[in-house]
């Protein structure tokens, strides 16, 4: 079910920058025009990096990402690294890492909140995103760096503790940061996939029985429905990924279009394979749900009717049951599934009028005190797998609902 940070990364360190890590015109102060951003030697980065001689560059690959709470901006760039002492011959060496001007060095700010990490192939990923902000927290999340304190200088994450979980999987590719990491019986279950489904992507339903099917969980959905939602979700993002790498290799290729060059045709597939992302993980958490309740008896509809044509996620006990004016409306249950949250938590107080407190489950790490506190005031109890809510303050988790726990307040059948 969970991943070590470093088996993605090999060192990742953290700070807010300084008037001198940014443009001029992102600065409070004067700013700088140097590009460069130094300290990585301090924080251990400067062991996966080398040592360059005097007078010599070395060069990297790197992706750079802003993170909005709206948005992701990436680009690639090469960076270089360099001693900046190189030709005074009296002083120890000096080395920072030269970025270009590009989209997201045109965005990041003196004061916002700057992650380096660095790959074990030393490729680096450059994020940087808006202090104090939902982004900040969830990016402490993944680098297990809740807690700690950063000031205007590099700090080493110290990452060996770290531990990736599905739902920060699932949220760096909602940020644009693509992680894959391969596992053993890989090439079994592709076997296994492309045997059950052939070349083409299955109906979801289709593919989260598989991947129920393939977890090989030992716990239980009516004893453990906490652990068994998150190890379901978990295999199918890996299941997915895995198909998906196989089925895009094969199209690039046999290429796109008769001469294998069609931009028009490889637009296309492109878009595709993005919008395919962004349906498939909601609809897959909804089916991983529906699979608990029924396991659990819990009488519901999936997709039910309430006013004004709204449908939500999960409504208890029926549609005959909500449409009755003598039915109890403290025995009706409105429950939405978003895998985030973000703004979009505010859609499920819409759902149904009839009901005053609405639920909401979610694998998102580490929402801020401010957004629980206002979920709270709407009138809408978040629920978070219990696995996830290590992830949450202590002072959070006094909010939050486990999955068991809503499921024993839920109407069951007979």
């Amino acid at each position: 079910m969970f991943e070590k940070v470093s088996d993605v990364f090999v060192a990742a360190a953290a700070k807010y920058l300084r008037a001198v890590d940014v443009t001029r015109a992102n600065s409070k102060s004067r700013g700088s025009n140097q590009h460069e951003i130094g300290g990585l030697t301090k924080a251990g980065i400067t062991q996966y990096l080398g040592k360059p001689s005097k007078g010599e560059t070395f060069y990297y690959q790197a992706t750079m990402y802003y993170l909005s709470d709206e948005e992701v901006i990436s680009v690639e760039a090469k960076l270089s690294w360099y001693d900046t002492r190189a030709n005074k011959e009296h002083r120890g060496p000096e080395y920072r890492l030269y970025y270009p001007d590009n989209e997201v060095t045109d965005l990041a700010k003196e004061g916002d909140f700057f992650i380096i990490a660095v790959t074990p192939e030393k490729g680096l990923h450059l994020i940087f995103c808006e202090s104090n902000s939902e982004t900040e927290l969830q990016l402490r999340s993944i680098f297990g760096a809740f807690e700690q304190q950063f000031e205007t200088s590099l700090i080493d994450l110290g990452i060996e503790k770290a531990r990736i979980e599905l739902p920060i999987q699932m949220l760096l590719s909602e940020l644009g940061v693509e992680l894959y990491q391969a596992k053993n019986k890989d090439g079994d279950k592709l076997a296994f996939l492309i045997n059950e489904f052939g070349e083409e992507f299955p109906a979801t339903r289709k593919f989260s029985a598989v991947a129920r099917e393939l977890s090989g969980s030992n716990s239980d959905p009516v004893s453990e429905p906490d652990e068994v939602l998150v190890e379901w979700m978990s295999e199918e993002e890996h299941l997915f990924k895995l198909f998906e790498r196989k089925r895009v290799a094969d199209q690039l290729k046999a290429g796109f279009g008769e001469n294998g060059d069609d931009v028009d045709q490889f637009i296309s597939f492109s878009l595709s394979v993005q919008n395919r992302r962004k349906s498939r993980s909601g609809h897959a958490f909804e089916n991983h749900i529906e699979c608990i309740l029924k396991e659990n008896k819990v009488e519901f509809i999936r997709s039910g009717r309430t006013e004004g044509k709204k449908k939500p996620d999960f409504l208890m006990p029926s549609n005959e049951a909500y449409a009755d004016s003598a039915f109890p409306k403290e025995k009706l249950f409105i429950l939405g599934a978003k895998t985030t949250c973000k703004d979009r938590w505010r859609q499920v107080l819409s759902e149904g009028q009839r009901v005053y407190r609405k639920h909401l489950i979610t694998l998102q790490p580490a929402i801020s005190e401010d957004q629980l506190e206002e979920m709270e005031g709407s009138q809408l109890q978040l629920v978070v797998p219990t696995p996830i809510q290590q992830q949450y303050s202590v002072t959070s988790r006094k909010r939050l609902m486990s999955f068991q726990q809503l499921i024993s307040e839920l109407p069951k059948q007979g």
